[in-house]
């Protein structure tokens, strides 16, 4: 049996518990998977990592706003997501817990299904927090040209910026005082902020502010339409809603956990069927 489970602040909602534990089923393997909310289990997210650890996990996702909490605590192989510095999938082995990132890898196969024959362009991007950093990394892979980078904490957004142009020197980057500063100019835009999600209103870029040509992703995925991608749809832009992030860094997160590859269509096909019985 695959034990695995989710670490996060807002994830009762979350659509993770089902598609593993379908992915499972279409495998052939048994999987369960627990939401872990660190305030309801009257704990800290170290004592539940630590839990996690020591109680016969194989693995966990990591969420909002723990990514990157959880990196120094972990051995990270990759060299591509020491650079991100946050991770998202844990998997516990004898040698210890090691992470991934499988919002890179979810982003870079999100973009390209939804957009193919794309490229990136100039890209703002608000929030430059866990899912920011794999999203930034992933938009220098998929070859932007361009990203302006704005987050609230200047610090933390100068910081990723440094760590882009040490691992990415084809891409220019630059740290925006102001959204406003962010998107003139852009191709494209990026939410990775929480604003939007379930219990957080609001959308990070005003409508008045989007390009009238380009295309725009949500991080967020519950709900699906935010308002921030319902203005983008408003402006003509292509949009990726944050559930083509969540599909595709689930799947790679699964492969992690279980070795297996799950047929991407009918997973989707399944997730789809279940939703829609439990609507």
């Amino acid at each position: 049996m695959f034990r695995l489970g989710l670490i996060g602040d807002n994830i009762k909602r979350s659509k993770s518990p089902m598609l593993h534990r379908l992915a499972g089923q279409l495998c052939g393997l048994d999987v369960t998977y627990e939401p872990l909310i660190p305030a309801d289990m009257g704990l800290d997210f170290d004592a539940v990592f630590d839990q996690c650890r020591e109680s016969g996990f194989r693995g966990i996702n990591i969420t909002y706003p723990y990514k990157e909490r959880v990196f120094p605590a972990l051995n990270v192989p990759d060299p591509r997501v020491r650079a991100i510095a946050a991770c998202n999938t844990v998997i516990f082995d004898a040698d210890g817990p090691s992470g991934t990132n499988t919002d890179y890898t979810g982003f870079v196969a999100a973009f390209r299904e939804s957009l193919p024959g794309m490229t990136p362009g100039t890209v703002a991007m608000a929030g430059a927090g866990g899912v920011g950093k794999a999203v930034a990394f992933a938009l220098a892979e998929l070859k932007a040209t361009a990203l302006h980078i704005f987050d609230t904490d200047a610090v933390r957004a100068e910081a990723l910026a440094n760590a882009i142009r040490a691992n990415a020197p084809g891409m220019s980057v630059s740290v925006s005082p102001t959204i406003e500063d962010a998107t003139e100019g852009a191709d494209g835009i990026v939410n990775c902020t929480p604003l939007g999600m379930t219990g957080i209103p609001g959308t990070a870029v005003p409508l008045t502010l989007m390009p009238k040509a380009g295309w725009a992703f949500d991080a967020v995925y519950t709900p699906v339409d935010t308002q921030f991608l319902m203005d983008a749809q408003k402006r003509g832009l292509a949009t990726i809603s944050g559930y083509e992030l969540f599909f595709h860094q689930g799947i790679d997160a699964f492969h992690a956990f279980t070795g297996a590859r799950v047929d991407t269509k009918e997973l989707r096909h399944a997730l789809k069927a279940e939703a829609l019985e439990q609507a």
